[in-house]
């Protein structure tokens, strides 16, 4: 296939029932680009090829995706049978022997695993260059960075290796990569795709898992087959009125649009960046919506300071799990220098201080989202 990395996901799929292509043509189509591209952008740390070209043989999942490739990122979801070293030289040697809840609704989908993309370690920088697997670039730029934490999987996708990319957000692991590699990238309500019974609450909601794509509906399309609910959860998702993928393109109406270029850290921002979101503005005024500049008049620092006790309290018992799975304590020369002072520092944190800040954050949260009762969309910087 000569052109298979213009197509997105959706249209593959569609490429196969037709029996235009087969999925087998699909997978070997993107080995050859992997083959290709990845000795210079390093974006898969384990390659599953023998066992996505045997899967292509089978008869395929009736999914949306149905033949079409993906990669998973290397952090937190279990393939069976495949490494999960969450981008750390310290779990090298795990294995998973059972898909995770998710990953099972993946396949779902109909999508083929090739393989796990790079993450940084633990998910906790938004760069991609571990001690573990090296630097991850840019496949519009070599010379750049992919952005993270989600950057292999960024990466994998805008270098045309897969249309679509298993990816996770916390602080932005999601959205940062996308920005960085021209992709879209949406970070879902928390529980939207629910953790299942076989994982632990990623940090009392602040990380959630989806993808990274070419297309809007390709993003639409997966979340429809992996958001739904989950008998038992502790926390009931908002119902959705039909599927997302009926949504694009459909007509908005007149949106209530606020914008703003303010920051958490309270320092400006670039003047391009600044032009960047200006113009949107304005083109989303002459769309006909109605637009004003406003932020969202909430207490950044203290948010953050809230946000940090319960981050540190939730790493450091995560951590105590992925302990007892290595056998051992890691050593200073396991990790890398952020991750060991921030285990250091989340092991000091109390049981005091973790539940402070989570009965802060339940009333700032109720703030933020009090401010969305004046508008439907707030346009910002990320």
């Amino acid at each position: 296939m000569h052109d298979y990395s213009e197509h997105d996901g959706l249209a593959l799929a569609a490429m196969v029932r037709n029996g235009d292509v087969t999925a087998l043509e699909l997978v070997d189509a993107a080995i050859e680009r992997i083959e290709r591209h990845d000795g210079t952008l390093n974006a898969i740390v384990h390659r599953a090829f023998d066992e996505a070209r045997d899967a292509a043989r089978r008869p395929l999942v009736d999914g949306p995706f149905a033949g079409v490739p993906f990669v998973v990122k290397d952090l937190g979801i279990g393939v069976a049978g495949w490494p999960n070293t969450s981008g750390s030289r310290f779990c090298a040697d795990i294995r998973d022997t059972d898909d995770s809840g998710l990953m099972r609704r993946y396949r779902e989908a109909g999508v083929i695993p090739i393989g796990r993309a790079a993450s940084s370690e633990f998910g906790i920088l938004g760069n991609v260059d571990t001690a573990a697997y090296g630097a991850v670039r840019n496949p519009w730029n070599p010379g750049h960075a992919p952005g993270g934490s989600s950057g292999g999987s960024a990466a994998a996708v805008a270098a045309g290796y897969v249309p679509i990319a298993h990816a996770s957000d916390g602080l932005g692991s999601i959205r940062i990569p996308a920005a960085c590699c021209g992709l879209v990238g949406l970070k879902v309500t928390r529980d939207r795709n629910p953790n299942l019974p076989d994982g632990f609450d990623y940090a009392m909601g602040f990380c959630t898992d989806h993808v990274v794509t070419r297309s809007v509906r390709d993003s639409a399309a997966m979340l429809d087959v992996t958001g739904k609910p989950e008998p038992g959860s502790p926390y009931a998702i908002p119902p959705k009125a039909g599927p997302y993928l009926d949504e694009v393109g459909r007509a908005p109406g007149r949106l209530r649009i606020v914008w703003s270029t303010e920051t958490p850290s309270g320092r400006p921002p670039s003047d391009d960046v600044a032009k960047a979101i200006q113009t949107t503005a304005a083109a989303l005024s002459d769309l006909g919506h109605e637009v004003r500049e406003g932020g969202l008049g909430i207490d950044y620092k203290a948010l953050y300071a809230a946000r940090a006790p319960v981050s540190g309290a939730n790493f450091a018992a995560g951590m105590a799990r992925t302990i007892a799975r290595v056998g051992r304590e890691p050593r200073p020369e396991d990790l890398e220098a952020m991750t060991w002072a921030s285990l250091e520092a989340s092991r000091k944190v109390t049981g005091e201080q973790a539940f402070w800040g989570y009965q802060q954050l339940r009333m700032l949260t109720r703030t933020v989202i009090e401010r969305f009762e004046a508008f439907d969309v707030y346009l910002s910087l990320r």
